[in-house]
């Protein structure tokens, strides 16, 4: 940034005095908390609450807050009562492993993060109730996060299962996800023997409400892209479970969406964590799921990945034929998806084929695809062939006729699976909410009392793991070891935490009524202030988060706290801004803009305005530190305007046109978030503006207007400027005057058999008669004209006008 030209920007626009001034002023005077208001129309506007991460905020993340901001202070000058609050998702990783490098408790290092978050937040003019403040780590907080919990829990939409998680020998931990690399190490030391273990874990089971999460897409007004990604991640697929005898007397379930190929089944693939291996263990099958142990299911799922497996020595019979057929494990099959077993059909599946052709197994072709196509690794729809009973039948009709014969037999009936898996809820974590159950000897899991809620986190010295997979509050003895809240008898507390998605499941409902201590929202209010109306955040969101707040909220709504089916009407997602070099902003490349430098020689109005200029809402688009300086340059020449002079006479014609004009894009282009380009129509308006001799006060506090949800605080300055000593924040919106937008001139096109051959300047009101004869009379239409014969002619008023002639 060029601090030598800092103090001479500064003395052409002080916005260091102007913008500190404006900030106090709104929040001491609470300018935007918002109540319900019977009668008035409401918008309820938010932001996907950030991590307060110790980096503190950079240039990309005001981006989204911005877009929010501008469009509430716009609808509040339209006459809307505007929710727009602001909070922190608190809780995390990053915490914790501050916690166990420095000692330092997650809650100190927190509190310091939100504290740099907010300042960063409020010095950018941001227009949120405060008062309406959240914290997922608070416990007046989390108390309502666990309250929601035990109602899953007594709906029988929690549960305790096995499942496997990443487990680091090194660590003596279990990782999360994300701390587990791409080659399988582990990301917080880089060991080598990362694999996954089966651990006791707590599960929501999301999948209950598949079907709905599904169908009540169609409710929300949201881009048809992340619409797609979660009906991808639901995964819904028809098709039929089938039942395959072993040789063992075992029977394996499969789920296919192609029962019409059983003809074509030549073996029986299990996943490597199928319960049925444990019958068929063979030195080479264990030696096989310890290697697919350290897979994660990103690389066990590639098409590409050369295929891998082991023969268990077992043998299945195929319920249409009566076939005898080969059992393999292999680990491109997932115990998550279907039934964890699968039919083999390698002459009609990809990952099949490929498996068939390495290991040497039958490819027998049951589907004849149309002409010219081979049928070898044909996946489409076609004629069945060498099928029994179903030959010769196109495809839909072989897929009912086969699962009809095969449910009459008992062996198999019609089911819809979802690729979605119930929620892995539980973490091995201290910084998260303690999920409130206690384990009793005698009666089992048992839900800790709604009075006696919020649980909260024990203190403790140690952070770290334990290093036999228990989690860190297992060392908490004194808080673990209690009393069954059923029997009195001796329990032992959960030492499971919630994840991080947790809090972020339903904070946008706490923020209707922050401070209730009876409820985690009062009725009225619910009923007020819901759905959002306008959900801004990063699409890297798109799915988890959505899926899961979704998911919690139908549950509230079946259990009649909330009033809505869905919480999200609208959602936008905003671009991402890359650094200068159009790199992804990153420490590790140097190339990380913070607003604070940007503010401190620009000021937040020019970092508000710039965000905006760059491009559509939606785009990603790469900073440019000239374009700051530009954007601040034209706010400088508002500042001019204003300073040289306000004149009482009335203003021109040409320069009330050009107002008017002016209100009418920025109002149409505002409403639409289409912020850049209303951005431009005030740069040209200034323009306009600066070019004339007096500066009538009738243009200027109209523009003012116009410019205080994008520049808030120099408007705010200028208005009170302009003789006004209240906020401009809640002054009505102007209105554009529909006689000065009337054009006075209009560009014509003129066509020949639909071919442009003119284009003519004419009067603006004139009739059809008028323009056809303006068209005929033209040199150029008369001389292409010449020798043809006239045969219709069309006149799209205000448009064109189209000569038929031959």
């Amino acid at each position: 940034m060029a601090n030598d030209a800092s103090p001479q920007l500064r003395r052409k626009y002080p916005f260091d005095v102007i913008e500190p001034k404006w900030q106090r002023y709104w929040y001491e005077r609470k300018t935007f908390a918002a109540e319900p208001k019977p009668g008035q129309p409401k918008l309820y506007v938010l932001d996907m609450f950030p991590y307060p991460s110790g980096a503190g905020l950079h240039v990309g993340h005001p981006e989204g807050y911005t877009a929010t901001d501008i469009y509430c202070r716009f609808k509040r000058m339209n006459g809307f009562n505007v929710l727009h609050p602001m909070g922190w998702d608190a809780f995390g990783l990053p915490a914790e492993q501050y916690a166990i490098d420095t000692g330092t408790h997650p809650a100190e290092t927190t509190r310091r993060n939100i504290e740099t978050f907010r300042r960063q937040i409020q010095m950018l003019g941001f227009s949120y109730d405060w008062d309406r403040e959240v914290d997922t780590t608070d416990p007046s907080y989390f108390k309502w996060t666990q309250w929601i919990f035990l109602q899953l829990y007594r709906q029988g939409l929690a549960y305790q299962a096995e499942v496997p998680v990443w487990w680091c020998d090194g660590c003596k931990a279990v990782l999360a996800n994300e701390e587990v690399n791409a080659d399988g190490t582990c990301d917080r030391k880089g060991h080598n023997e990362v694999y996954r273990r089966p651990l006791r874990q707590w599960l929501l089971r999301i999948t209950a409400y598949a079907e709905r999460l599904l169908k009540d897409l169609d409710l929300v007004q949201w881009p048809e892209s992340i619409k797609e990604q979660q009906r991808n991640w639901i995964g819904r697929s028809e098709g039929a479970e089938v039942d395959f005898h072993t040789d063992s007397g075992d029977t394996i379930r499969v789920f296919t969406t192609r029962p019409d190929t059983l003809f074509g089944a030549t073996y029986v693939v299990l996943a490597p964590e199928h319960p049925l291996i444990e019958k068929y263990r063979t030195p080479e099958v264990d030696a096989y799921r310890a290697a697919a142990a350290k897979k994660s299911e990103l690389e066990r799922t590639q098409l590409e990945k050369e295929k891998t497996g082991v023969f268990t020595g077992r043998y299945a019979i195929n319920p249409v034929n009566q076939e005898r057929i080969p059992i393999w494990v292999a680990d491109y099959v997932m115990m998550g998806y279907g039934t964890g077993a699968i039919m083999a059909v390698p002459a009609h599946d990809t990952r099949d084929f490929e498996f068939a052709k390495k290991f040497g197994l039958e490819i027998r072709v049951v589907v004849q695809p149309p002409p010219g196509v081979a049928p070898h690794g044909f996946t489409g729809d076609g004629v069945a062939v060498n099928s029994g009973l179903i030959t010769g039948l196109p495809t839909a009709e072989a897929k009912r006729k086969i699962t009809a014969w095969l449910a009459e037999r008992g062996w198999g009936r019609a089911t819809v699976n979802y690729k979605l898996r119930d929620w892995l809820f539980s973490r091995q974590r201290y910084w998260g909410e303690p999920i409130p159950i206690v384990h009793c000897a005698g009666c089992g899991t048992v839900p800790v009392p709604e009075s006696a809620l919020p649980l909260r986190l024990p203190e403790l010295q140690d952070y770290s793991p334990s290093g036999n997979a228990e989690p860190p509050l297992a060392k908490a003895t004194e808080w673990v070891n209690c009393r069954c809240p059923q029997c009195g008898g001796p329990g032992k507390r959960e030492t499971n935490t919630m994840p991080q998605w947790a809090g972020s499941c339903w904070y946008y409902l706490r923020y209707l009524d922050p401070h209730n201590d009876e409820a985690f929202v009062a009725k009225d209010k619910e009923r007020y202030w819901m759905p959002v109306d306008l959900y801004v955040g990063g699409a890297e969101h798109a799915v988890l988060h959505l899926l899961y707040a979704r998911f919690w909220h139908k549950v509230l709504f079946d259990l009649g706290h909330v009033s809505t089916p869905e919480p999200f009407l609208r959602l936008i997602n905003q671009g991402m801004i890359l650094g200068e070099d159009n790199r992804k902003m990153s420490k590790s490349w140097g190339n990380v803009i913070n607003p604070d430098d940007v503010v401190r020689e620009y000021g937040a109005d020019t970092l508000r305005l710039y965000e905006m200029f760059m491009g559509p809402l939606e785009a990603t688009k790469p900073w440019s530190t000239q374009g700051v300086e530009g954007v601040y340059r034209f706010l400088g020449r508002v500042w001019r305007l204003y300073e040289d002079g306000v004149t009482e006479q009335p203003p021109g014609p040409a320069l009330q046109k050009a107002l008017h004009q002016t209100i009418q894009h920025v109002t149409e282009q505002t409403e639409a978030l289409a912020f850049n380009t209303a951005i431009s129509a005030m740069m040209e308006f200034v323009n306009v503006m600066t070019a004339q001799p007096t500066r009538p006060r009738a243009v200027l506090e109209p523009f003012v207007r116009l410019l205080a949800p994008y520049a808030p605080h120099l408007a705010e300055e200028l208005w009170s400027r302009l003789g006004h000593d209240h906020t401009l924040a809640c002054e009505p919106w102007p209105r554009p005057d529909p006689a000065w937008l009337q054009e006075d001139t209009l560009s014509i096109v003129v066509q020949i058999n639909g071919k442009l051959r003119d284009k003519l300047t004419v009067p603006a009101r004139l009739s059809r008669e008028e323009l056809e004869q303006r068209a005929l009379a033209s040199p150029k239409i008369r001389e292409l004209l010449a020798g043809l014969t006239v045969q219709k002619v069309i006149v799209v008023p205000g448009k064109l006008v189209n000569i038929a002639a031959a």
